[in-house]
């Protein structure tokens, strides 16, 4: 049970975590596909989809006011609105013969009250859960977050692929998109009875003087902590490969055979990747408890090779060109379970070695920004070096983006004892 709230925690981590991931997934991976059938060149989508991203990467910036005003469920619920009018105004500007220019303004507004939610709805976690239950509500936050995938890139990706057939591209994307809007809004109706409220800011602290000071101890306190250089080239450099990897891969199953690619249909995309992200949530789900009973420090380096070494899928998909869906389909499968698996390390490790201290929320925000820069750099440069080099070369070169992220992993310091070497000290 949870600190100050009677409802059981899996009553609204599930549901939270899994409306922080869809708008994420939406941008990241969803809108490459909808923009790649309405013909926009994958250089300008891999740019743009990732640009739209910085959100993610700043919102450290405006953390400190979230904890000075209302309560955090308030932020969450108000985000998750607006998010879900902004899928609804996406929807009516793809018809428009600006609709590039349009939308992507618009996945503007979404990318930064999506990462206001994140803020928020991390702040509540950490708050009203103990360090043992966030080890081992890890694997669930993270698979409920990923399940996002599901229902993005599995059922609504299909559900876009069908309906390309019938009404064509611009209408299925339409449809689409208000089925995200209403999803988003329906969670927000969800959350606004099932979240824990939490805490009230602080009384007197509602001035701007307030937040400016409030950020820059924020900055100031994060630079101060122990090892914290380390822990910066640790998050940046443990995405590092996935960043290429994952922004053109579903561009890469879209593309003609003569191009290097693995010519299929959008439906069947949609189907491949909605039995992968169940085979990453399940990633997701056994990694919490693999920590859980051998704590973080001694199974990092495990957790690195599960989510890096599977890349490999790609390049041999690439060499290949294969054309059985159930060997590309088993592949990509094999991929998202140590997909998954390895992701939930980097989660805990920003929980329990960047955060602890006098601002826990604003400072797992700034790692998770930093995490997301890590993600971002690589993505905006993959889609000019995959059509520089072509496909094949491009995942081989993924290969070698790996080697960063272990070196990380090997020397990055453990500032903070993980929730083992604490029971172990208390034994002792």
């Amino acid at each position: 049970m949870s600190k100050t709230t009677s409802h059981h925690p899996a009553t609204w981590i599930l549901s939270a975590y899994f409306a922080m991931g869809l708008p994420f997934i939406v941008i990241a991976q969803a809108s490459a596909l909808m923009y790649k059938n309405m013909g926009i060149s994958d250089t300008q989508i891999t740019f743009w989809t990732t640009w739209i991203m910085l959100p993610w990467t700043i919102k450290f910036l405006w953390s400190p006011v979230l904890e000075m005003y209302k309560t955090k469920k308030h932020f969450v619920v108000l985000a998750q609105f607006i998010t879900a009018f902004s899928f609804a105004m996406v929807a009516l500007a793809l018809p428009m013969s600006n609709f590039f220019t349009y939308t992507i303004a618009l996945l503007i507004i979404i990318a930064f009250s999506g990462a206001t939610n994140d803020i928020a709805t991390d702040g509540i976690y950490l708050n009203e859960l103990t360090p043992k239950l966030q080890a081992e509500y890890a694997g669930w936050q993270g698979a409920a977050y990923n399940l996002a995938k599901i229902l993005t890139m599995s059922g609504f990706v299909y559900l876009a692929g069908q309906l390309e057939e019938s009404i064509g591209v611009v209408n299925a994307w339409v449809t689409v998109m208000l089925i995200f809007g209403g999803i988003m809004a329906i969670l927000g109706l969800y959350h606004l009875k099932m979240l824990p409220k939490g805490e009230k800011a602080p009384a007197g602290q509602e001035a701007s003087s307030e937040a400016t000071s409030a950020l820059s101890d924020v900055i100031r306190t994060f630079f101060q902590k122990k090892n914290i250089y380390w822990y910066i080239a640790f998050i940046i450099l443990y995405r590092f490969a996935e960043g290429f990897a994952i922004k053109i891969s579903p561009l890469f199953f879209k593309a003609d055979v003569a191009n290097g690619g693995l010519g299929l249909a959008t439906k069947q995309i949609g189907m491949i990747y909605g039995i992968a992200a169940g085979a990453f949530v399940l990633g997701s789900i056994l990694a919490g408890y693999f920590i859980a009973g051998r704590g973080l420090k001694r199974s990092l380096m495990f957790l690195c090779a599960s989510f890096n070494v599977p890349f490999a899928v790609y390049a041999v998909l690439a060499i290949t060109q294969p054309s059985n869906l159930y060997f590309i389909g088993g592949a990509v499968i094999l991929e998202y379970l140590g997909y998954g698996f390895g992701f939930v390390g980097l989660m805990l490790f920003m929980m329990q070695q960047v955060a602890p201290g006098k601002y826990k929320m604003a400072h797992y925000a700034f790692a998770s920004g930093i995490m997301n820069l890590g993600f971002m750099i690589p993505s905006m440069m993959s889609g000019y070096i995959s059509d520089h080099l072509g496909y094949k070369t491009f995942f081989i070169w993924v290969l070698v983006a790996t080697i960063p992220s272990f070196l990380a992993a090997y020397f990055v310091p453990f500032g903070n004892p993980d929730h083992n070497e604490l029971k172990e000290t208390e034994q002792v």
